[in-house]
Order: structure tokens, then C-alpha cells, then sequence
């Protein structure tokens, strides 16, 4: 009887991993913006995303669409950005060694 071989399908890395390994950061931005109804008031909103330091460009494209759709007008905005992995903190294995 012929031996069957299981084949694996091939491992991906995970696209978020992928992300930070070019230059992505996990990103934070709280968003004070004026309540449409009552401008006096303000209101927080907090995005999280992937995004390139320092210019932010994912940002920029979502706070431009809050502008152009949105009808509460952005008052203040703070960014915090940190990255996770960093490429200079990965390293090539120089050996593989089993233990039982």
C-alpha cells in the first residue's frame, strides 16, 4: 500500500505583520470634534489604524474624508504612533537545535 503524503497548503504571514515589516506602525488619533446639533459641545472619536510615520498618510486620507462627509467640524486633533516591530529588531536564525 502506498504511503499518502498530507500536503499542507503554504503558511502566510499575517498582512498586518506584513505592514509593519515595510514601515507600518500601529497608529492612534483622538479626534475632538464639534457636535453638528450643539457647536459649542465637543465630542472625542478614536481611530486606530496602520500608518506610516511621519506623515501619516492614512490618516491625512481619512481625516479628508471626514471633512468632505461629515457633518461635525474637527476641532483638534492628537496622533500617537508606536511601532511594534521594528525590521533592525528581526534576525536570521544561525542554527536550529531540537531537545527531545
Amino acid at each position: 500500500m502506498p504511503e499518502q503524503s498530507l500536503s499542507l497548503p503554504p503558511r502566510r504571514a499575517d498582512a498586518d505583520f506584513v505592514r509593519m515589516i515595510e514601515g507600518y506602525s500601529l497608529t492612534t488619533a483622538e479626534i475632538l470634534y464639534r457636535m453638528p446639533d450643539h457647536p459649542l459641545l465637543l465630542q472625542t472619536y478614536l481611530w486606530q489604524d496602520y500608518d506610516q510615520a511621519p506623515y501619516f498618510p492614512v490618516l491625512k486620507r481619512f481625516l479628508a474624508f471626514w471633512e468632505r462627509s461629515l457633518d461635525g467640524r474637527l476641532h483638534q486633533v492628537t496622533v500617537v504612533s508606536s511601532r511594534l516591530v521594528r525590521p533592525c529588531e528581526l534576525r536570521v536564525a544561525q542554527s536550529l537545535a531540537w531537545l527531545h
